[in-house]
């Protein structure tokens, strides 16, 4: 198939950006999304250009390191109306003679460091703030000896899933953070281990939430619709409901 990339390039966080075309022929509708760029980089060291900067790690999914806007979508659309990471896309999601749009993230928090690469550092910062539990150290304690609910232990499952690849940033109009500090904040308030320090938690990463500069929520839904492991809106209930009642608790 051929196609056509308009592609972001920025220098870097203080360069104007722009965006560039480059065709591609013969790209093979089995290569990944990630892949055909490689083909591009190839091509463009070849004739001695700039090659495009972007993020990847695993290509299986599970880091989140490969966040692209493409075609308005974070991480694109692989055709059947799921969700997917920008590595687990691949080329047969699109048409011969496409024109393919791709960007980095887009959110103050974000700034781009070269092209399609951003700094997510701040969700680091998230989590530094309270994702975490304090405990002895010592051996590990026996799988079964702590009793957790199955239903909660599912939505715990069901929150830890979330790999922090920024989409759900990417996708909301206020760059809000609140699908990802949520994920965090409920997979250890469903659990035993993370009662002692469940009200702190959420309220210093809330706090760190906004001093990034990550915009507020409005419940409307993009986050959670652009979420490569489909991670539910009402984590965020959790988080809020959690600093309500942090101040008497703290």
């Amino acid at each position: 198939m051929n196609i056509t990339l308009k592609i972001w390039r920025q220098r870097g966080p203080l360069d104007a950006g722009r965006a560039e075309s480059y065709k591609l022929d013969n790209v093979s509708e089995d290569s990944s999304f990630l892949e055909m760029l490689d083909i591009l980089n190839e091509e463009l060291n070849e004739r001695g250009e700039e090659p495009i900067a972007f993020d990847s790690d695993c290509r299986e999914g599970i880091c989140g390191a490969c966040g692209l806007v493409i075609n308005g979508k974070p991480h694109g659309n692989d055709g059947t109306g799921g969700n997917t990471t920008t590595c687990q896309l691949h080329m047969r999601s699109f048409k011969d003679g496409d024109t393919i749009t791709i960007e980095p993230w887009r959110a103050e928090a974000f700034p781009v460091i070269k092209d399609l690469i951003v700094d997510r550092s701040a969700l680091d910062r998230i989590i530094q703030a309270g994702g975490f539990i304090s405990a002895n150290t010592g051996s590990a304690p026996e799988a079964h000896s702590v009793p957790v609910q199955k239903s909660k232990a599912e939505r715990a499952f069901e929150a830890a899933a979330c790999i922090g690849c920024g989409a759900c940033v990417a996708a909301c109009p206020n760059a809000a953070a609140m699908l990802f500090t949520g994920a965090k904040v409920t997979h250890l308030a469903e659990l035993p281990q993370g009662q002692p320090e469940r009200w702190k938690r959420a309220l210093a990463m809330i706090n760190t939430h906004d001093a990034e500069g990550f915009g507020g929520c409005t419940n409307i839904g993009a986050c959670a619709a652009a979420c490569p492991k489909d991670i539910p809106m009402d984590v965020i209930s959790t988080l809020n409901a959690d600093v309500r009642k942090a101040p008497s608790r703290v």
